[in-house]
C-alpha cells in the first residue's frame, strides 16, 4: 500500500482507534473521510482536526449505508481505500433477556455492513486497497464477549477469501488485528489495562511501510503466529502460492 495521497473511508472514525487511524493518515498527507452514527463525536473530531471530512451515517441501516454510497459516488468518486473499522462489543451471557437482541445488532454492524459496504465500494474503479480491522479474539475467544469474538473470527476468514478473489484486480486487502487496546470498546472501563491507541498504530505503520498483510500486536501478533498451521492448510486446499 503506498501510504500517501489517497483519499481514505474510516467507518467508525470518531474514536478510539478509528480516530487514531485517520489522525495518522492525515499525517502522511492523506484525505480522510470518517463517518459515523453519533454527531457529537463527529462534531468533536472534525474540531481536534479540522482537515478531516465527516459523514453522519448509521450503518445498522442498509439503506443508510446505501445512501453512504451515493454521496461517496458523487461527492468522492476518487475513494480508494475503504477501512471498515466500525464495530460493537458486548460482554453478555446467552441467558441474558436481551442476549439475542444484542447479538442480532452485533452481527448487523461487525459482519452485516462491512461485506454491504465492500460490495457496494468495489462498484468503484479507483478503488485499490481495502483494510478490514479483526482481533486478536478472531483466534480465541473471550467467553464474556462470544458473539463479539465470533463476529470477528467471521470477519477475519472472508478477509482471507477477499485478499485471494480480489487480487485480479490488483486490489490490496489488508487485515488490521488489534489485541484489546485503551479504548471505550465493550464498555467505559473494561480496557484501561491495554496498550495506547497511538502504540498499535505506530507499530502498524511501520508494518504497513515493510509491505506487510497482516498487521499486529503483542497479543495479536502471538495468535497469529500460532495459527500459522492453519494458514498454511488454507493455502493448501485453495492452491495459494
Amino acid at each position: 500500500m503506498i501510504l500517501s495521497n489517497n483519499k481514505i473511508l474510516i467507518t467508525g472514525g470518531a474514536t478510539g482507534l478509528g480516530l487514531g487511524l485517520a489522525k495518522r493518515f492525515m499525517e502522511e498527507d492523506n484525505t480522510v473521510i470518517i463517518c459515523g452514527r453519533r454527531k457529537v463525536a463527529l462534531d468533536a473530531a472534525k474540531a481536534r482536526y479540522p482537515s478531516l471530512i465527516i459523514r453522519q451515517c448509521d450503518l445498522s441501516v442498509k439503506g443508510k449505508r446505501e445512501e453512504l454510497f451515493e454521496w461517496i459516488l458523487d461527492q468522492h468518486g476518487d475513494l480508494n481505500v475503504l477501512v471498515n473499522n466500525a464495530g460493537i462489543q458486548n460482554w453478555m451471557s446467552v441467558t441474558n433477556e436481551e442476549f439475542y437482541v444484542k447479538a442480532r445488532e452485533e452481527i448487523t454492524i461487525n459482519v452485516a455492513a462491512p461485506l454491504h459496504l465492500t460490495s457496494l465500494l468495489l462498484q468503484l474503479d479507483s478503488l485499490d486497497t481495502i483494510m478490514n480491522v479483526t482481533s486478536g479474539l478472531s483466534f480465541a475467544p473471550l467467553i464474556n464477549a462470544p458473539v463479539y469474538c465470533a463476529s470477528k473470527a467471521f470477519f477475519h476468514s472472508f478477509t482471507l477469501s477477499l485478499r485471494e478473489q480480489l487480487k485480479a484486480r490488483n486490489i490490496d486487502v489488508i487485515e488490521i488485528i488489534p489485541p484489546a487496546l485503551k479504548t471505550d470498546l465493550g464498555g467505559v472501563g473494561l480496557h484501561d489495562y491495554a496498550p495506547q491507541v497511538s502504540d498499535f498504530v505506530e507499530a502498524i505503520f511501520e508494518q504497513l511501510k515493510e509491505g506487510k498483510i497482516e498487521l499486529t500486536y503483542g497479543f495479536s501478533e502471538n495468535m497469529v503466529k500460532a495459527a500459522q498451521g492453519l494458514h498454511q492448510a488454507f493455502k493448501g486446499m485453495n492452491r495459494i502460492s
